[in-house]
């Protein structure tokens, strides 16, 4: 009778062996304009683009937490700190939460990447004006590469992310009377102070050409590049084994057979990045206040339906990728899940996790006042959630479920993780920065 240990060992030779599944043609980046990519480095740390000049785009996408911001629903305009230590300011207190899931920045500069946002309410769509259908519709100006970079700065435009409120600053009075993209805006505004920066204004001479206007679409463009050298995340040890270049562990082969095959996890997750860019019904739990256009009374997050209005998006969120997963936690739209055998049981019986979600693994910074469970506490909004996941049951067992978690543990690029150019030193602006 042969051993355990060499059973094992026959067993993972032969998926060694096996025939990996076929994913199509590996991701295409853009070749990087270094001097580019250093000046969206600086602005990306520089508070200098948000309303109060008092949180930058690090704040909530920090290499600390796998370029998010390790809570459920974070804090944005009005708090101090980072990550679940960020409270609000005792002199500027919050008005309320972000209302989703800070979302990790790996890949986006892949070329596949087309849509933004939880929601996809951003996307590159040639029939649109300049090319990139947004909130704003013919209001957006020219001057975006593509979605990255438009995405990259609309957070600016959202009061309780950057911008800050009204009569607190001019970029808030700016948007607060609904002047965005036209001349004297806040878009316009914030591109003012960078111009009167001088090492700022030296940057753009070498990137745009001498004495070539400061606009805030150009900003938005090295953002946009800076994100794509320093977040590409496509040499994990899956890849390496995909590849041919090296073995994985036995119980992230195992989880990998069970990814592509009984636990039907790729169909949705597919590709090399483990994304099919598309928006699916999951039943993750809601609270927090929502997501609702302004004096809306509901706290619900209805998803994708508010950019299509198309039934069938009820509740859809867009599939994320899932390298370096492992460094994104929480998970899901509303960061409702804090490890991932948590997000991976619920996605083998939605409606049983919902109904019996434990409110205490939230990751909720102390914000008083806030009515954060309605959603969540009501057994007809509940059944409403239900009613439109996509996705069936999957029996799996304990054992099944480590593995997957081990498999998805091997999507991590490591040299991503560990960053290219850092956290700099200081920026420009001379203004605080994210550590």
């Amino acid at each position: 009778m042969r051993s355990t240990a060499l059973v094992s060992l026959l067993w993972v030779t032969s998926l060694q062996a096996a025939e990996r599944p076929d994913l199509g043609p590996r991701p295409v980046f853009p070749e990087a304009d270094m001097a580019a990519v250093e000046l969206g480095q600086l602005l990306f740390y520089d508070r200098e683009i948000s309303g109060n000049r008092n949180i930058a785009c690090s704040t909530c996408h920090h290499p600390k937490f796998g370029t998010s911001d390790g809570v459920s629903l974070g804090i944005g305009e009005g708090g101090i700190g980072l990550g679940s230590e960020r409270v609000g300011d005792a002199a500027d207190m919050p008005e309320e939460r972000i209302p989703r899931n800070a979302p990790g920045l790996w890949n986006l500069g892949a070329a596949e990447f087309t849509v933004m946002f939880h929601d996809g309410r951003l996307e590159d769509d040639p029939s649109f004006p300049n090319g990139i259908r947004t909130p704003l519709g013919e209001d957006m100006v020219a001057g975006f590469d593509d979605a990255l970079a438009a995405q990259a700065m609309f957070p600016v435009l959202s009061p309780d992310e950057m911008a800050g409120h009204y009569s607190e600053n001019d970029v808030a009075q700016a948007v607060r009377l609904g002047q965005l993209s036209q001349p004297g805006g806040a878009w316009e505004i914030i591109a003012s102070r960078v111009a009167a920066i001088p090492e700022y204004r030296a940057r753009f001479d070498t990137v745009l050409g001498a004495g070539q206007p400061i606009t805030f679409a150009a900003i938005a463009n090295v953002l946009a590049d800076f994100i794509r050298f320093e977040w590409r995340a496509d040499m994990s040890p899956f890849d390496a084994y995909m590849l041919g270049q090296g073995d994985l562990p036995e119980e992230a082969l195992r989880g990998m057979e069970l990814f592509y095959g009984k636990a039907e996890c790729s169909s949705c997750h597919q590709g090399w990045l483990q994304t099919d860019h598309d928006f699916h019904a999951l039943g993750v739990p809601q609270f927090g206040p929502g997501k609702s256009a302004r004096f809306e009374p509901h706290h619900r997050d209805e998803g994708r339906i508010r950019v299509t209005g198309a039934a069938e998006d009820l509740f859809a969120f867009r599939t994320p990728s899932l390298r370096n997963v492992a460094t994104t936690a929480p998970y899901g739209h509303s960061g409702a899940f804090p490890t991932l055998e948590g997000i991976v049981r619920h996605h083998l019986d939605a409606e049983h996790s919902l109904n019996n979600y434990d409110k205490t693994s939230t990751i909720l910074p102390t914000l008083s006042g806030k009515e954060d469970w309605i959603i969540q506490d009501s057994a007809e909004e509940r059944a409403a959630i239900v009613a439109a996941v996509q996705i069936a049951p999957i029996s799996l067992s304990d054992a099944e479920v480590a593995e997957l978690v081990a498999f998805l543990n091997v999507l991590t690029d490591q040299a991503g993780v560990d960053g290219r150019l850092g956290v700099p030193e200081a920026v420009p602006s001379g203004l605080p920065v994210d550590r």
